[in-house]
């Protein structure tokens, strides 16, 4: 531990220098492998959020860290005035892995996020005809797609927004789950439907089935893009390569993050048709780190693992398994397990303990997880985690919410 400073001593630490924008557990991480994290202190836990997706391969998977070392011996970034072979043979890659054409590489979710909103906007007003600044997006209520003032003015947390504004015009929020609800909501101006297929951040609400098919067929009968927010739900972790996969949706825009970047660096990108992409010309977007060589040679490898391994395929049997066995749970507390793949939520009823108290309780049995929404456990273990570990977490989860 550096220079010899004790537990109590980083948490005070962290309180003074960082801003304190984050709810933190006191637990201070000093190495990972696979589904297992210690702390500064030896004491091991079971990974069960995975850096919210981030980390679908697990920590320290050796070659996606063996991929990294190569690069940043080689070349880390490049101004993207200049091009490297390592992205354009991530673009191409990436491409034909999402079935799609072109792709605009960035870093955080949230920079994805801004970059299909301002695509959407030009598309409206150079293909679709709507007038210049009239362009609307169709958003859903209790959203999540990132932190930034564009993006938290169509939030429905007031926290996001209340002391953030003045808010960014020209969003339009509808209820999740409800494909009438967009049906109605649609005008000339629609230029786009931005969409979660599970709402992750918002509690793991899972929409109807055939949701998502019925939102596909209503954007397409009314010349309106489908945009689709993979970052958490996609690379695997709802049992299929994308969460849409589960109803055979193809979106005109991906929005891909988290996982893509193998759990090393952040990468994110947008992916869509050459049609839809190329409305960007130069000097209308950028990014200074936005696909340099080395985090393009981390995603590359990191695409190769999750086919090598076979990961999606995988999360079908341990995330059946997983809910399956969670659903057993005989406990007053519990109002409901909803999830798909290793994407969970154990929802505790009202009046009780909230969901923050009870990952406080499940920390100090050794299993690493957070809250959303107050009353939600989230449970999205890395997709490289086998039934021992599952069985080892379940003991102790059954153990935290029954007594």
């Amino acid at each position: 531990m550096e220079e010899n400073y004790s537990k109590t001593d980083l948490v005070w630490l962290s309180k003074f220098y960082l801003a304190p924008n984050y709810n933190s557990y006191p637990v201070i991480v000093d190495w990972a492998s696979g589904c297992k994290v210690w702390d500064v202190e030896g004491k091991e836990y079971i990974d069960m959020l995975s850096g919210y997706s981030a980390l679908n391969f697990g920590h320290v998977h050796p070659k996606i860290t063996r991929a990294l070392l190569y690069q940043a011996d080689k070349v880390a970034v490049c101004p993207r005035k200049f091009l490297s072979e390592e992205l354009i043979f991530f673009a191409k890659e990436l491409a034909e892995f999402c079935g799609m054409e072109m792709v605009l590489p960035s870093n955080g979710g949230a920079e994805a996020v801004e970059t299909a909103i301002k695509l959407a906007r030009k598309w409206a007003y150079t293909k679709k005809g709507v007038s210049k600044n009239r362009a609307k997006i169709i958003t859903c209520e209790n959203n999540f797609h990132g932190r930034t003032v564009t993006i938290v003015s169509f939030s429905s947390e007031p926290q996001y927004i209340d002391l953030f504004g003045p808010r960014t015009p020209g969003f339009k929020k509808i209820p999740f789950g409800d494909a009438g609800a967009l049906r109605g909501a649609i005008t000339s101006d629609t230029a786009a439907f931005l969409v979660e297929p599970i709402q992750g951040e918002g509690g793991i609400v899972i929409p109807p089935d055939g949701y998502l098919k019925e939102c596909r067929e209503i954007c397409y009968e009314n010349n309106v893009l489908l945009i689709v927010d993979e970052i958490q739900t996609g690379f695997g972790r709802t049992g299929k390569m994308f969460a849409c996969d589960h109803e055979n949706v193809k979106p005109d825009l991906y929005i891909l993050g988290k996982a893509l970047g193998g759990g090393v660096l952040p990468v994110s990108a947008v992916v869509g048709s050459r049609e839809l992409l190329s409305v960007f010309v130069p000097g209308d977007h950028g990014s200074t780190f936005g696909g340099n060589p080395l985090a393009c040679h981390v995603a590359r490898e990191a695409l190769n693992v999750l086919r090598e391994e076979r990961l999606a395929e995988r999360v079908l049997e341990t995330g059946e398994y997983f809910l399956r066995h969670l659903r057993k749970i005989k406990s007053p507390s519990i109002k409901e397990v909803r999830g798909r793949g290793l994407l969970i939520g154990i929802e505790v009823k009202f009046g009780g303990l909230d969901a923050h108290e009870y990952c406080k309780r499940l920390i100090e049995e050794g299993v690493l997880c957070s809250d959303t929404k107050r009353y939600v456990i989230r449970i999205a273990p890395p997709l490289i985690i086998n039934k021992a570990e599952i069985d080892w977490a379940l003991e102790r989860i059954e153990k935290v919410l029954t007594t």
